[in-house]
């Protein structure tokens, strides 16, 4: 599993770490149930302050993709969404900006100020 970051980015390195391991995760690797990399471990091949990857764990965590263990680390326990799952996802966002009233020039301008 490699993990990639860039540190001339304006993305802070702790999303940077989550969003690479999430797209790892979609890609099935590694699988439920396995063990992600030692917050220790990937923040020396990182070269960045094991707090940072500690931090995207966290994130992955409250996301519902691992568990965090004492003595057992990082656990997967579900994948990202896959793309399925994300029109199921923009299904509902647009019954519901139908619903609002909401057109599609600023639905389109919402998703693009959330995504950057």
């Amino acid at each position: 599993m490699l993990v990639h970051i860039d540190p001339s980015s304006t993305v802070p390195l702790f999303e940077q770490v989550a969003a690479s391991l999430r797209r790892s995760l979609a890609d099935g690797h590694p699988a439920p149930g396995q063990q992600l990399p030692p917050a220790r471990e990937l923040a020396a091949a990182l070269e960045i302050n094991v707090h940072t990857v500690l931090r995207a764990y966290a994130l992955l965590r409250d996301e519902g993709l691992i568990d965090l263990r004492r003595r057992r680390g990082a656990v997967v326990i579900g994948g990202a969404p896959t793309r399925a799952r994300l029109a199921e996802l923009a299904e509902d966002l647009v019954r519901e900006a139908k619903r609002a009233g909401v057109g599609l020039d600023e639905l389109t301008g919402v998703l693009k100020e959330k995504y950057s």
